[in-house]
C-alpha cells in the first residue's frame, strides 16, 4: 500500500504544479465576451437539472440500491462505495479526464490535452457538442455519467474488496477504459466515424460497466461461502427505494442526453419510462412462473434492467419499439442471471446480466428501430466496447493487485468490510 501512496502523492505534486498556469487561463477565459446569442436559458436550466437528477443516481439512487442487495455486514462498505468513486472521479475528470473524452480528436482513439485542467471549457458555448448552453454545463453532465460507470461496476466486487483498492481501480479505470471509449462515440473517435449510435451510454455506460464486471469477477475470485452460505439481500425497501431514485434520475440520464429541452428530450424520457415498465412486468412474470411468486427484488431488478436498455436509444427510438425493448430486457436479463449460476463466476450484484444485457440489447434495437441499415455498425461497437472493457479492467485490476493487493483477509472477509474496512455498523 506504501507504494499506492507515494504514487498518489507524486500525482498530487504536479497537479499543484499545473494549478497556477490554470487559474490564469481559467480566469481568461471566464471573463470573456459571452456571444448571448447563442445561449438559451431554458436548455441551461434543463441541463443543470438532468445534472442533479444524475447526481441522484448515485448518490443516494445507486448508493441504497446496491445498499440493500448485499448482507448488513456489508452495508456501509457497499454504499460508501458510490460516495468514495463519485468523489475520485469528479476530480480526475476537471483535472484531465474531459479534455481525453472529449477534446479535439486525435487519430480516431483520444482528445487531445487542450482542454486539460478546464483550460478554455467555461461560459462560452462549445458548438461541437451543445450549442445552446455553456461548455461547462455539458462538461458536469459528462462527468456524472464518467462517475456513474464505474460505480455500477462496484457492485461486481462488492463485499470482498479492499476500500483503497476500489478507489485506485476507479480512477485508473476512468483515465484507461471510460475516457478513450466516450471519445470513439461521442467525442469523433473512430466508432462515431463508422456511423455508431449511442444516444445516453448503451456502450459508453452499460456495455462497458457489464464486461469489467466480469473482469472484475474474475480478477478477484468469488466470495467465501459461495453458493453455501445465505446470501441473500438484507434489505428490500433499500433495494425499493434506490431502484425508484435510480428511476426518476434516468429522466435526466438520458433527457439531459438531448442536450437541450427540445422535443428529443421529451421522447427520451417517455422511452425511458415505457422500457422500464415493459423490463419490470416482463421480469415479474417469468418469475412468476419459473419460481412460483412474483417478488420485490424481481420487480425493481426488471425496472433497473429496462433503464439500462433504454439508453441507448432513448431520443431515437419509437415508444412502440420501447415497450419490445422493455419485454426483451426484462426476459434477457432474468435468464442472464439465472445462467451466471451455471456457468459459475460470481458477479455480486448482477452488473453483467443487469447492465450488460441491457447495454447489448439497447445498440441491437437502435440498429433494428431506428438507424436502420446500421445493425452492423452497432454490432462492431458492442464488440469493440465490450472486448476494451474486459481487457483493459483486467489489465488495471492485475496492477492493483501488484500494488496493494485486492482483496481484503478470509478473516475481515468474514467478519464484514463495514467494521474491517471503515469501523463502522449499519445497524446496532
Amino acid at each position: 500500500m506504501e507504494k499506492v501512496w507515494r504514487l498518489v502523492v507524486v500525482i498530487l505534486a504536479l497537479t499543484t504544479q499545473c494549478l497556477a498556469w490554470a487559474c490564469g487561463a481559467w480566469a481568461e477565459e471566464a471573463t470573456e465576451k459571452i456571444p448571448a446569442v447563442s445561449l438559451q436559458s431554458g436548455d441551461i436550466a434543463w441541463m443543470l437539472a438532468a445534472s442533479a437528477l444524475v447526481t441522484g443516481m448515485i448518490v443516494p439512487g445507486l448508493a441504497f440500491y446496491y445498499g440493500g442487495l448485499v448482507r448488513s455486514k456489508n452495508v456501509i462498505s457497499t454504499m460508501v462505495q458510490s460516495f468514495g468513486i463519485l468523489c475520485v472521479v469528479s476530480l480526475i475528470w476537471v483535472l484531465f479526464g474531459y479534455s481525453l473524452a472529449f477534446a479535439p480528436d486525435r487519430g480516431g482513439v483520444i482528445g487531445g490535452l487542450e482542454w486539460v485542467l478546464l483550460s478554455g471549457v467555461g461560459a462560452a458555448p462549445n458548438p461541437m457538442y451543445a450549442p445552446t448552453v455553456p461548455h461547462q454545463a455539458f462538461m458536469l453532465f459528462e462527468l456524472l455519467f464518467a462517475a456513474f460507470t464505474p460505480a455500477l461496476i462496484a457492485g461486481a466486487f462488492a463485499e470482498r474488496i479492499k476500500f483503497g483498492s476500489m478507489l485506485l481501480f476507479a480512477g485508473l479505470w476512468s483515465m484507461v477504459v471510460y475516457a478513450p471509449l466516450s471519445h470513439w462515440l461521442w467525442g469523433g473517435g473512430w466508432l462515431a466515424r463508422l456511423g455508431a449510435v449511442d444516444f445516453a451510454g448503451g456502450a459508453v455506460v452499460h456495455i462497458s460497466a457489464g464486461f469489467s464486471a466480469v473482469a472484475c469477477a474474475m480478477a478477484v475470485g468469488k466470495r467465501r461461502g459461495w453458493r453455501t452460505d445465505y446470501m441473500a439481500p438484507h434489505n428490500l425497501p433499500f433495494i425499493l427505494l434506490g431502484a425508484g431514485l435510480l428511476w426518476l434520475g434516468w429522466f435526466g440520464f438520458n433527457g439531459g442526453s438531448a442536450r437541450g429541452a427540445n422535443a428529443v428530450a421529451v421522447n427520451a424520457v417517455v422511452v425511458t419510462h415505457v422500457t422500464a415498465v415493459s423490463a419490470a412486468l416482463a421480469w415479474m412474470i417469468a418469475e412468476w412462473r419459473h419460481r412460483g411468486k412474483p417478488t420485490v427484488l424481481g420487480i425493481a431488478s426488471g425496472a433497473v434492467a429496462g433503464l439500462a436498455t433504454s439508453t441507448a436509444g432513448a431520443g431515437l427510438v419509437s415508444p412502440l419499439a420501447a415497450i419490445f425493448l422493455g419485454i426483451a430486457a426484462g426476459l434477457c436479463s432474468y435468464l442472464a442471471i439465472v445462467w451466471k449460476g451455471k456457468i459459475g463466476y460470481d458477479d455480486t450484484l448482477d452488473v453483467m446480466g443487469t447492465h450488460g444485457v441491457g447495454g447489448i440489447l439497447g445498440m441491437v434495437g437502435v440498429g433494428l428501430f431506428a438507424a436502420k441499415g446500421h445493425l452492423a455498425v452497432q454490432l462492431v461497437a458492442v464488440v469493440a466496447a465490450g472486448a476494451y472493457s474486459f481487457i483493459g479492467s483486467y489489465a488495471i485490476l492485475k496492477l492493483v493487485d501488484g500494488a496493494s493487493g485486492l482483496r481484503v483477509t478470509p478473516e475481515e472477509e468474514s467478519t464484514g468490510l463495514d467494521l474491517t474496512q471503515h469501523n463502522e455498523r449499519a445497524y446496532s
